[in-house]
């Protein structure tokens, strides 16, 4: 019986033991492979160094790293000894860092490069547990020498593995024992994601969390063996890490990539593979350059390009409407829309087939001849880009979970996908809408997603008290509006917390950013918006009495106070203030960075927009101010 991730991957590599399990790219730009047993025989290695250096059952252990074939192996390393790991990409903070290391009391942490070592000895001062660093890739003298002063010792990862080899020959059986003793309820990992105050909150998943959504995702996402997935989102997000995982149950191989459009079109043309799961943006992008290579190309064929486009779109909506492959908000009549739209569907086909012919076959051509679909998750899929893949004839389906859901609580069927959705719950998984005092609302009815079954987290780490604000009698209070449709699947609507996940993915905690924002010299109050865009924005309230002083200073001449502020000098004033405050020297990342904001003449007010406490009430300002945030956005 399999329980746990590595017992997994050592039942596929049982079947399949010479199918490529990894991809990955070499230094002249060619891409190897490894098998399913070259695979599992590292990770056990692996794991096998780890009891050599004496890493015990249920200890965390950091794993500082980007995408690449070491992470999976030591991800199952960890994992096969009953540790678990605590993830973070090269783009982590110090601050974010300091926080998961010292909460963890990690001993033992695992980085990608000399870069990450250097990070994390910045502040080991304020890791009294930590005595180990396990590096992928070499370290320079001078930093084992600064990881020496201050009493950690670097070990090279195939170094550990070698350590590994000759543990198992010592010890014959021993690794082999302990992967068979993991439990489908121990945990695997913690992962760390930013709550409403800005403190992180350590996520933990066990093996079951993972494994129980797994044999429904072979179904809705089915994949023969051999066949070939990029990866390209970052492998600490729980929604790539479960895709990794479903690819190998299936005996699938693991392509590492990069998100970057030249790159990534190369490398579907070098791999062919059949599916990538992506976020919304990598979807986005294709969309953007096939329309940007369609304008550079002008005259009749950008008119035809148009023409077949608008014809396939229209053909696909009436498709969708006679054969129930969007999503209902009530019963209707299969005959009505027979006999009004049957005529309109068979005159509009011999012009889409044309379409493919001429347009949409060069188009699905640049994914690769053997490609199947792609799966949309972490943020919203855009619907004029669904509804172009869609017709065009490239399947894109969207999923929905969040990390403490491990992550999949829906997702379309691949084979028969639903338009408009994210598809129906999986078989394990109860969803309920709720209003805001937890009353069941009935379908297609909007209000709160609240998720049980096997795929909720066990907790926060260290945190009851926070676990039990989102977690009663077993429901999982998403945060997330929606509505679940007359056949059963669930539409989104928004999002009730504040946590803003823009387009590619990243998760934003608003709250920072505002608070910085309010002690610039000429802002008073601000809302940070960017829900499923491409880049974060602002309302800005300014500093009424600061702006009025600069102009006098300044021999700026004004009407009124709405005019003042639509001063060009005035714009420049308080874009610098927001640039200057929101950069990487105050601790913010490059996604968090204030792109286009829109200047409030008038400023919040309790019973209004502000709540007695003077928080800011998101959902009332956002229907306030839909048109200037909307405007952000054209």
């Amino acid at each position: 019986m399999v329980n746990t991730v590595p017992q997994m991957l050592k039942s596929v590599t049982e079947k399949h033991p010479d199918l490529p399990a990894q991809y990955y790219r070499t230094k002249d730009n060619n891409f190897e492979s490894l098998s399913f047993k070259e695979l599992y025989t590292i990770s056990l290695d692996f794991a096998a160094g780890l009891l050599s250096l004496g890493v015990k059952r249920g200890e965390p252990i950091g794993l500082l790293a980007d995408n690449r074939k070491e992470w999976q192996q030591a991800d199952m390393g960890i994992m096969a000894i009953g540790a678990m790991d605590v993830p973070r990409g090269c783009d982590a903070t110090e601050p974010e860092l300091k926080f998961m290391y010292r909460t963890t009391e990690c001993r033992f942490i695992v980085v990608e490069n000399e870069s990450q070592a250097k990070k994390v000895l910045g502040f080991k001062s304020e890791l009294p547990n930590c005595t180990t660093f396990i590096s992928f890739d070499p370290i320079s003298e001078e930093t084992l020498g600064l990881a020496k002063a201050v009493g950690v010792t670097v070990y090279l990862f195939s170094d550990v593995v070698s350590l590994g080899q000759k543990y198992r020959k010592e010890n014959p059986g021993k690794v082999e024992a302990e992967l068979e003793q993991g439990q489908k309820d121990d945990l695997a990992c913690i992962i760390f994601t930013s709550g409403t105050t800005g403190e992180p909150k350590g996520v933990m998943l066990t093996h079951n969390n993972f494994l129980s959504q797994l044999e429904e995702i072979k179904i809705r996402i089915h994949l023969e063996p051999g066949y070939r997935a990029l990866s390209v989102l970052p492998i600490w997000h729980s929604f790539e890490r479960l895709c990794e995982y479903a690819m190998l149950i299936q005996g699938a191989s693991i392509c590492y990539s990069k998100p970057v459009g030249s790159i990534l079109l190369a490398d579907f043309q070098k791999l062919n593979p059949h599916i990538i799961p992506a976020v919304p943006r990598i979807f986005e992008a294709i969309y953007d350059g096939v329309y940007r290579t369609m304008r550079k190309t002008g005259g009749i064929v950008l008119a035809l390009f148009n023409f077949f486009v608008a014809v396939a779109v229209l053909h696909s909506k009436i498709d969708r409407k006679l054969f129930r492959k969007q999503g209902r908000m009530k019963k209707d009549s299969p005959v009505l829309n027979w006999i009004f739209l049957c005529i309109p569907w068979l005159l509009l086909y011999p012009l889409k087939a044309l379409g493919g012919v001429i347009v949409f076959k060069k188009i699905r051509a640049k994914v690769g001849k053997n490609f199947i679909g792609g799966v949309s998750g972490g943020g919203a899929l855009p619907p004029v880009i669904d509804e172009f893949f869609w017709a065009v004839g490239i399947n894109v389906v969207e999923g929905y979970g969040l990390t403490e859901t491990a992550p999949v609580v829906a997702v379309r069927d691949l084979r028969h996908p639903i338009f408009g959705t994210i598809g129906k719950p999986l078989d394990i998984v109860e969803v309920r809408i709720v209003d805001e005092d937890g009353n069941v609302l009935p379908k297609c009815t909007k209000g709160i997603v609240q998720v049980k079954g096997p795929i909720v987290m066990k907790g926060y780490y260290k945190r009851p008290d926070l676990t039990a604000k989102v977690l009663k009698d077993g429901w999982f209070d998403t945060g997330d509006i929606g509505l679940i449709t007359y056949d059963g699947e669930i539409i989104l609507k928004g999002r009730m917390k504040d946590t803003i996940v823009l387009r590619g993915g990243e998760n934003v905690e608003p709250l920072a950013i505002e608070m910085r924002l309010n002690n610039c010299r000429y802002i008073s109050q601000s809302m940070v918006v960017g829900q499923d865009q491409r880049y974060l924005a602002a309302l800005i309230v300014p500093a009424e009495d600061e702006i009025k002083a600069y102009a006098k200073e300044n021999n700026i001449s004004y009407s009124d106070y709405k005019e003042l502020l639509e001063n060009p000098e005035i714009k420049k004033l308080i874009d610098t203030d927001i640039q200057e405050n929101i950069s990487a020297k105050h601790g913010f990342k490059l996604f968090e960075k204030i792109s286009r904001f829109a200047i409030l003449s008038e400023p919040f007010v309790v019973g209004e927009t502000l709540s007695a406490k003077q928080e800011i009430m998101r959902h009332k300002i956002n229907a306030k101010y839909a048109k200037e945030i909307a405007s952000l956005y054209e």
